[in-house]
């Protein structure tokens, strides 16, 4: 009886977090109005990025947008990245160049790079992305910024990653599905706590009223989540999930590639809130806990009530991710979800008990 009440706990539990979910995933996008064309600064970071800047650029200047200006950030790059960015910068005066050399102080620091492009940025209002990130249409600028306003200073966005053939393809979509379906629900809740820096947008006064990244400078990864953890609130926060405004690049390819970055994308969540901290972990917490109990009850229990609780929980899952699934373009995982998720969860298990042991590295 106490495995069985533990199991009904745990899924009750569970689906409070899908209930949470359905501020994104039933969320209506909002109608298309008349909205204020600011003067926008694009910002890029590329390390060692050549080939990635060669198709890309010419992306962001291809942007339908009447005001903007493009700052390449390359930040102590040892291949062809100064030579591309010089050689757009010739063709197009839009485009501003910030060639960052490596200091005693902040050897291969990213924030410490994007620093001195924010300060070069000669617009207000800024949008990030990263060197190998496509943006999905020529709207995509306008679309991101059209969410600023006088209040509104911070935008979160959605950097999806490029369908291929595979598990390791599946999973990492899958987990990037996930992710933005959390910080998407929790802004929509009032309780904004990261972003992504393949697509996110936010004023240099925001940067500047809270001393940039200061706070967690010697973090060796977290220019976005960390800094949209410790600026975001309910009133200066809004998301942008157009299809229209979507990033998109190739996730990594190798096991081992991915791990190290999750190991990398992981350490930063010690530095959250505590609340956010607390939301996070109980979620994962549960998910584990999920998955463990099933299995004891279908093996130690009568199977028809713990079968019961398994697929009213799954129903539930796959109503609420699957209808976010589809809001961001990866209807083709709905039918594996279940099995993704235990995938995942047992991998993150994996990543969390190494971090323990080892510390990840710096950004490249």
């Amino acid at each position: 009886m106490f495995l069985l009440c533990a199991f009904a706990i745990v899924v009750l539990i569970n689906c409070c977090y899908y209930l949470l979910f359905t501020k994104f995933s039933f969320l209506k996008n909002r109608t298309e109005k008349e909205t204020p064309s600011y003067p926008i600064s694009l910002l890029i970071c590329a390390k060692n990025e050549a080939e990635n800047l060669k198709a890309n650029i010419p992306l962001w200047l291809d942007q339908d947008y009447d005001d903007f200006e493009v700052i390449l950030i390359n930040d102590a790059s040892h291949d062809e990245t100064l030579d591309v960015m010089e050689s757009f910068a010739k063709k197009d005066a839009r485009i501003q160049i910030v060639n960052v050399k490596n200091n005693e102080a902040f050897w291969g620091n990213k924030k410490y790079a994007l620093t001195l492009g924010i300060k070069k940025a000669k617009n207000k209002r800024l949008l990030f992305t990263d060197a190998d990130c496509r943006p999905a249409t020529n709207i995509w600028l306008k679309k991101m910024t059209s969410n600023f306003s006088e209040r509104r200073q911070l935008i979160l966005g959605y950097g999806a990653y490029n369908k291929a053939f595979g598990l390791l393809n599946a999973l990492i979509r899958y987990e990037t599905l996930i992710t933005a379906i959390q910080y998407f629900s929790y802004a929509k809740a009032g309780l904004p706590y990261m972003g992504v820096g393949r697509n996110l947008a936010y004023t240099s006064q925001l940067f500047y009223d809270n001393k940039g990244f200061i706070s967690h400078m010697k973090v060796p990864s977290g220019d976005d989540d960390l800094f949209v953890n410790e600026v975001a609130t309910r009133k200066n926060s809004a998301i942008c999930f157009d299809k229209e405004a979507f990033t998109y690049s190739d996730p990594k390819r190798t096991w081992k590639a991915w791990f190290l970055q999750k190991k990398r994308h992981i350490s930063t969540a010690k530095y959250y809130k505590t609340k956010h901290k607390i939301l996070l972990g109980s979620f994962y917490i549960c998910n584990v806990a999920f998955w463990i109990l099933a299995f004891l009850s279908i093996a130690l229990l009568d199977w028809k009530i713990p079968l019961a609780l398994i697929a009213f929980r799954f129903i539930f899952e796959l109503l609420v991710i699957g209808k976010a699934a589809l809001k961001l373009n990866e209807k083709n995982l709905i039918p594996f979800i279940p099995f993704l998720e235990i995938f995942l969860v047992f991998a993150q298990m994996s990543i969390f008990i190494s971090n323990s042991f080892f510390k990840p590295k710096r950004w490249k």
